[in-house]
């Protein structure tokens, strides 16, 4: 028996505007809001997002990678389809560096380290993903404990994603035992309710500029 996935969600209207950081004629840095889709989804309500706001202003705007709906921050945004492949390669190559800042339920013990645990689909968790060593792809994530918060206590947290898994950093969090506080699927109903948003902020990006080969290291400060 074949199992048919449904997926009804519908994102709240995100009133917050995109920030564009950095503009040239090959690509767009900008801030994304928390609570807007990275692309427009199947449904007709889920229209809003990242890619249908700038192709107003910018027709040739495309994505090279997503932020989850949740996650505020950095984006890089191609202008042309040179660019764009470009890239798409050096994300593709890992040669992208992505810098996050998270703050997590708990105290972590360790003040930094990895965690190296494959991501695996499951049609019976969906939207969820799951750890599975057995059917998981690679996923490795990179954490600094930036401060030990005290009311709530929790961990203020600077990872670095070495791949680049659909909710990597939200399902490692969980794995650790520390989930990302304001996460709705990977933790507890007590930890999602512990903040207003997902915790979580791309915060920097380091990639070379796809014209001059020149090694760009961009910043989007964290709101929190």
């Amino acid at each position: 028996m074949t199992n048919i996935i449904v997926d009804n969600f519908v994102a709240p209207e995100c009133l917050q505007k995109i920030h564009i950081l950095f503009k040239d004629t090959d690509f767009l840095l900008i801030n994304k809001p928390t609570g807007l889709l990275s692309l427009s989804g199947k449904n007709p309500l889920n229209r809003d997002s990242v890619h249908f706001r700038l192709v107003q202003d910018f027709p040739t705007a495309s994505l090279v990678h997503r932020l989850d709906l949740g996650t505020s921050g950095i984006m890089l945004i191609a202008l042309n389809k040179s660019a764009n492949a470009n890239l798409a390669a050096q994300f593709q190559l890992r040669s992208v560096v992505k810098t996050y800042v998270s703050v997590l339920a708990g105290h972590m013990i360790d003040n930094s380290g990895q965690i190296n645990m494959p991501i695996a689909k499951d049609p019976l968790l969906f939207p969820r993903l799951k750890i599975s060593i057995e059917h998981g792809k690679e996923a490795r994530t990179d954490y600094q404990v930036l401060e030990r918060l005290q009311k709530p206590e929790a961990s203020r947290v600077q990872y670095q994603p070495l791949t680049g898994r659909t909710h990597q950093l939200r399902i490692h969090s969980q794995y650790v035992g520390h989930p990302i506080l304001g996460c709705d699927l990977y933790g507890t109903q007590q930890t999602h309710k512990a903040a207003n948003r997902l915790m979580l902020h791309a915060e920097k990006l380091q990639f070379d500029h796809p014209v001059t080969g020149k090694r760009i290291m961009a910043e989007c400060a964290c709101p929190f």
